[in-house]
């Protein structure tokens, strides 16, 4: 099958740090299985200066066509070949898609909802997007809270979302010795939604903590706790290293789409908390095989983690194993395509 994905959360090189490598996973996992896709990254480059984004020139890097636009898509070039399927993402591949006037499934995140929500929107992408969405043949919402807010948004829209969900590879379990006091450990962009400095804060004399990541916060961060051991960025295989050393890993950040970081660290035996209705919120199930909390209520949530008794701590491991055991690549990447199908 010949498939056409359209996004701008694309990393055109190896080494970018700050974008995500999710739907570059999806893109593997079809090709793996026999489909030939091609990528176009739609760029709207104020976007990308305001927000930081690695910039580069318009032009083919391997499979992905890079089309920079100062204004949002007006005019796009016609595709060169027939697709049997288009898939866009984020609200710049979804508007793009929607140019096209071929049939498409739209995937939403987090960002997609703040341009349908956030009133700066309002006067001029919001409706567009809005449009685009009602086109939309299916809809692929990246987590149960994203299609929860979508639907609650538009209710209208039920008959053709589904969940799409990342997928990792998880190892055999892992076996634990489990700590007298819990070893915390976080890792994230130094956002402030992150709320790394309530981790922080929560941990302050209490629970020995490391901290994986770097960004502009990390000076005012490091001032409210000198005990605690900044890593910096770490490879990915260092960071599942880091994993294996700690009894909990906590991320309660807000505005949330996915967060492979949490499957990474259920996979390597860390119990993991993420925030309520973020994230995957519905993929952990509260003091099943994890915990939600608020960020106002890290300490609270680690001290009843610390209370547990070693079987209870080892139990909720095996249930996280189980979880992310159902949700490997292969089977996340294929039941994207089948839902589609369902619904088209």
């Amino acid at each position: 099958m010949q498939i056409l994905f359209i996004t701008d959360l694309y990393p055109i090189k190896d080494d970018e740090k700050i974008t995500p490598k999710t739907l570059l996973n999806f893109v593997k996992e079809w090709q793996n299985a026999g489909h030939e896709v091609d990528v176009i990254k739609p760029n709207f480059i104020l976007n990308s200066f305001l927000r930081a984004k690695p910039f580069y020139k318009s032009g083919k890097y391997g499979n992905v066509l890079n089309l920079n636009f100062w204004t949002p898509f007006w005019k796009i070039p016609p595709l060169k070949k027939e697709y049997d399927l288009v898939i866009a993402h984020m609200p710049s591949g979804i508007l793009y898609a929607d140019k096209l006037g071929l049939p498409f499934a739209a995937g939403i995140h987090n960002s997609d909802l703040e341009v349908l929500t956030n009133p700066i929107y309002k006067f001029h992408f919001r409706k567009r997007l809005k449009t685009a969405l009602d086109n939309a043949k299916a809809i692929a919402c990246r987590s149960y809270v994203i299609q929860k807010k979508l639907l609650k948004l538009f209710p209208e829209f039920k008959g053709k979302t589904f969940t799409a969900p990342s997928g990792i590879c998880a190892p055999h379990p892992i076996t634990r010795e489990n700590h007298d006091k819990i070893k915390v450990l976080t890792c994230a962009n130094f956002k402030k939604r992150k709320n790394i400095d309530k981790v922080i804060k929560a941990c302050k004399g209490n629970y020995k903590l490391t901290v994986i990541g770097d960004g502009k916060l990390r000076k005012n961060l490091e001032k409210l706790d000198k005990n605690v051991t900044f890593t910096g960025y770490l490879k990915p295989d260092e960071i599942l290293e880091e994993m294996r050393k700690n009894d909990v890993f906590i991320l309660p950040s807000i505005g949330e789409t996915f967060g492979m970081v949490y499957l990474e660290a259920m996979s390597q035996g860390c119990i993991t908390v993420c925030t309520k209705n973020e994230g995957i919120d519905g993929i952990i199930i509260d003091e099943e095989n994890g915990f939600l909390t608020e960020p106002e209520n890290v300490k609270q949530t680690l001290d009843k983690i610390n209370s547990l008794n070693p079987d209870k701590r080892n139990a909720l491991r095996e249930k996280a194993f189980d979880t992310i055991s159902t949700l490997t690549p292969e089977w996340c990447a294929d039941n994207y395509l089948q839902q589609i199908f369902k619904i088209s």
